[in-house]
């Protein structure tokens, strides 16, 4: 089974796209007035050295593509080239782990005044194949097109899967409202963004490969970020010596607040910032553990918007982890053993009105996929399968609401804690497949896996390890 995408701290691509119109002229005959294209790259690093094993994560563009029809083929003559210069011949090779500048972006990939008003329904991001390797200017990749650095420094070729070597699609469905409605005359901002991390996979033989997870939507140049500060409840100070992961949130349609992007906080202040970011609401899901190894409550912090200062959020100390171990399934219509892709993620509810958010996970499991998911040998009769590891806090979420004098925080004293675990099931290109393709799995197996006594709720100790109920997807 290919686990395309667990929904955790990772690391972003974002095209900040700018459409500025031309002036039309006043004749019988109109005609449609283009408008300008400038494309940028952006990057929150959440999984870089020395919280997580990259140094380095480069990718060479070959071109960013847009069309307005939805299910158009690699190829297709709807596709309009957002950054003519680089398909000419000059790809660009970009460090997604580099610094950005004060606008929050790596690199311009270039512009075009080609892009018609329209709605744009799907972007195709193209990269550069190994066997290119040789044409790239100052190649940090060597022999190769697109690699990763790891931290103790040695450089492995990053592999492109089928569906990347046609374009790296961002489908409707991945776009926010599901179009990029561009009419004559107007400026818009399009943001693309990439999440790095949680879209490379480390196979068994040690081959580094990119399976995608992008979205995209609107941005404006400016006012796009959010900053906080996370700090311990108790001391009111930064958690020290440890890793605080922040991650940016928005609600889909079925109520579950997913993971947009995530970043670490400053080690000394505290301090984050998410840019750029889209016109919309978003809420801020903090977690951290300490050099003691203590793990702290998710500090949520709900309702801001690009431009607002979060300010200090606070996370409640809450011992070791919690450690929840399960099982994923597939299974063609013909019950058959068939591969998809999944997406897997912890979730607390963090308000009394039920607001079910993703926790995010600390760098430790984001090294690799092998660190918490591996193939599983023995699969039942007929499926596909793997298996998942995940470490959550075994504490309520500390939530407030913002206001622009300071959120007032405050943490469900409920008990038992419990916990949900979320499987979406897709195609390569992110899209919904199986029967059902969301399951929510809210009970489990006491104790060891293979023990007897099941369909108990996924209740949360400090340092206990429980097995969840099987996440068992059919006609795929």
């Amino acid at each position: 089974m290919r686990i395309k995408h667990f929904v955790l701290p990772g690391i972003l691509l974002v095209g900040s796209i700018t459409f500025g119109c031309n002036s039309g002229s006043n004749t019988s005959m109109v005609t449609p007035q283009a408008t300008t294209v400038k494309t940028t790259i952006s990057d929150p690093a959440a999984c870089q050295a020395p919280n997580g094993q990259y140094e380095h994560v480069y990718v060479t563009v070959t071109d960013v593509q847009a069309s307005t029809n939805g299910d158009a083929g690699p190829g297709d003559s709807s596709f309009v080239d957002l950054t003519p210069t680089l398909k000419s011949g000059a790809p660009m090779q970009v460090d997604l782990l580099g610094q950005a500048n004060n606008n929050c972006f790596l690199a311009s990939l270039g512009s075009t005044t080609e892009l018609p008003a329209g709605n744009y329904q799907q972007i195709r991001i193209m990269l550069a194949p190994d066997s290119a390797a040789g044409s790239i200017q100052q190649n940090a990749c060597g022999s190769f097109a697109n690699c990763v650095v790891l931290s103790d420094g040695t450089t492995h070729d990053l592999a492109l899967s089928s569906e990347a070597k046609t374009g790296l699609k961002i489908p409707s469905g991945q776009i926010e409202n599901g179009q990029f409605v561009v009419g004559t005359g107007q400026t818009e901002d399009l943001d693309v963004d990439f999440n790095t991390c949680v879209s490379i996979i480390q196979e068994g033989n040690g081959q580094f490969r990119l399976k995608p997870v992008l979205h995209a939507g609107e941005v404006s140049t400016t006012s796009t970020s959010i900053n906080g500060t996370i700090l311990n409840a108790q001391t009111l100070k930064p958690i020290v010596g440890g890793t605080v992961v922040v991650a940016v949130e928005q609600t889909d349609n079925t109520g579950v607040d997913r993971i947009l992007m995530t970043t670490v906080a400053d080690p000394v202040t505290g301090g984050f910032v998410f840019c750029p970011l889209m016109a919309g609401s978003y809420d801020i899901v903090a977690v951290a553990v300490d050099g003691s190894g203590v793990t702290y409550s998710a500090g949520v912090e709900t309702g801001l918007q690009p431009g607002n200062a979060a300010g200090n959020i606070p996370l409640i100390p809450a011992g070791a982890q919690m450690t929840l171990n399960g099982q994923v399934t597939s299974q063609s219509a013909s019950n058959g053993a068939v591969s998809i892709n999944t997406q897997v993620a912890a979730l607390q509810q963090a308000t009394a009105s039920g607001l079910m958010v993703t926790i995010p996970l600390l760098p430790s499991q984001n090294a690799t996929d092998g660190a918490y998911v591996t193939e599983a040998n023995n699969c039942p009769s007929g499926t596909d399968c793997a298996a998942y590891t995940l470490k959550v806090p075994a504490a309520w979420p500390n939530t407030g609401a913002y206001v622009a004098s300071g959120a007032q925080f405050t943490q469900s004293v409920a008990a038992p804690v419990t916990d949900a675990i979320d499987v979406l099931a897709t195609d390569s290109a992110g899209n919904p497949t199986c029967s059902a393709s969301e399951i929510k799995i809210t009970t489990m197996i006491p104790g060891a896996p293979g023990s007897l006594i099941p369909n108990g709720p996924i209740v949360l100790t400090p340092g206990g390890i429980l097995t969840a109920a099987t996440a068992a997807f059919m006609g795929c």
